[in-house]
């Protein structure tokens, strides 16, 4: 698993929770090691081991842990190139859902050897989606739905998420957008500023 993926769920508990708390989840998942360096690869078994690691730890669902992951990932303002390279999906969150399918060759752009898991979005009836996620690790459709909400609120839509299950390692989420406008939402600029 890339470095970067690990990394994010150390500062996310660094940052959320405490330094502490990610040393007592790092000791619980056996790395020798507090620091993930993000530029590295790591074993595959090593980001499941961290995220039980982080669940007992804060005494939460994996579940519950990976959505606010998602959440912190577009939203705190150390990953604001995340946020913005979400952002260049479309000028309103319809947009935006029909750019998913693309999301994993964009962040190959910024990454070259960054493969995040297969996404494909598939539309039933005006304002209502299915989302499908590859779930390398249990509860990625979680962390996807953390994206959407916050990515929603950016782009001032009313949106209804629900995580409907998991079957032959794809999770699958609803999206019904109630209003696309329901707000002004948050601006957003082609050109970022220095």
């Amino acid at each position: 698993m890339h470095g970067l993926i690990n990394r994010s769920i150390q500062n996310f508990v660094c940052d959320s929770y405490g330094p502490a708390n990610w040393a007592e989840a790092a000791r619980l998942a056996g790395l020798e090691f507090t620091e993930f360096e993000a530029m590295l690869s790591y074993p595959d078994t090593i980001t499941p081991a961290v995220l039980d690691a982080v669940c007992d730890v804060l005494d939460r669902p994996r579940e519950e842990v990976l959505e606010d992951v998602g959440t912190y990932l577009v939203s705190h303002p150390t990953y604001e190139a995340v946020r913005r390279l979400l952002r260049f999906g479309g000028v309103n969150f319809s947009d935006f859902l029909h750019s998913l399918d693309d999301l994993p060759a964009r962040a190959r752009l910024a990454l070259a050897d960054l493969e995040l898991p297969g996404i494909e979005l598939r539309e039933h009836a005006d304002g209502q989606f299915s989302l499908l996620c590859e779930a390398p690790v249990a509860g990625y459709g979680h962390l996807m739905m953390g994206v959407l909400r916050v990515m929603a609120d950016d782009y001032g839509a009313l949106v209804l998420l629900d995580h409907t299950g998991s079957a032959g390692g794809v999770e699958t989420l609803t999206i019904m957008v109630v209003e696309a406008d329901y707000s002004a939402g948050r601006s957003f600029d082609l050109g970022a500023r220095a």
